[in-house]
């Protein structure tokens, strides 16, 4: 899943360099935590939220496969 969410954040953003997923295990759920450049937010998140949303809901269809529940949360790297 972390691959996955970095792949798809690399290919949105202008600075790919300040891209990075940290994996959180949680007892019954994985919380991925993605980080971009404050200046990409926009880009990662999108209008009304749609990219954020589709991004989350391509890595719950993967996290199904591997019976898991996945949060995905995105932070700025300033954070």
């Amino acid at each position: 899943m972390k691959e996955l969410v970095e792949v798809i954040a690399r290919s949105l953003v202008d600075n790919p360099s300040e891209v990075s997923v940290n994996e959180l295990q949680g007892e019954q759920s994985i919380i991925l935590e993605l980080k971009v450049a404050p200046e990409d937010m926009g880009k990662v998140i999108g209008k009304q939220g749609r990219i954020a949303k589709a991004i989350r809901t391509v890595v719950k269809a993967a996290a199904i496969k591997d019976d898991k529940k996945v949060v995905v949360e995105i932070i700025d790297v300033k954070s």
